[in-house]
């Protein structure tokens, strides 16, 4: 009879060897990087609209700031919490309607940073890549109102913010 110690090497094997095999048929079968990567679709479209070129009433620049990284440190920081980045500004406010460029300024010359943008539900509506020593410009029209989240995936938890959308203006 097997003791419980045989049974919790045995779990413990059969659990990695499982894992591994997840992991082998996941990686072969996951696309390419680029197509995780998109544009509002035609349902996230009746919440934002997003588009490359555009007249637009504001510029926001965003820029991608390196808080602690190995290079520059603090090296206790970098030691307890890893590299952290931040948005900045962290708060955009802007008018439903009113069509605004947001610019995002990757300044880290060695490090990929993403855009994701969520509606008021936490429904993704667009994840663009932020790579490095780039700024990505798109003129931004907001249907709906409400308070939208956006983050980098790739620094989490520190690397959000938020654009508040006001009311149309009155005419």
């Amino acid at each position: 009879m097997a003791t419980s110690v045989q049974k919790r090497r045995s779990f413990i094997a059969v659990s990695a060897l499982l894992g591994a095999s997840i992991y082998a048929v996941s990686a072969s079968a996951a696309p390419p990087m680029d197509k995780h990567y998109y544009l509002p679709d035609a349902a996230a479209l009746k919440i934002v609209s997003v588009a490359k070129t555009g007249n637009a009433a504001a510029e926001v620049i965003v820029l991608t700031e390196a808080v602690a990284i190995k290079e520059t440190g603090p090296k206790e920081t970098v030691a307890k919490f890893g590299e952290v980045y931040a948005f900045s500004p962290t708060f955009i406010a802007v008018q439903r309607e009113v069509p605004t460029m947001l610019t995002f300024w990757n300044l880290q010359p060695d490090d990929e940073h993403d855009f994701m943008l969520a509606s008021p539900d936490s429904e993704v509506l667009m994840h663009l890549k932020l790579l490095p020593l780039t700024k990505t410009s798109y003129v931004f029209t907001f249907h709906r109102e409400g308070i939208f989240n956006f983050y980098c995936a790739v620094h989490q938890p520190e690397m959000n913010g938020q654009i508040l959308v006001l009311p149309a203006r009155a005419k």
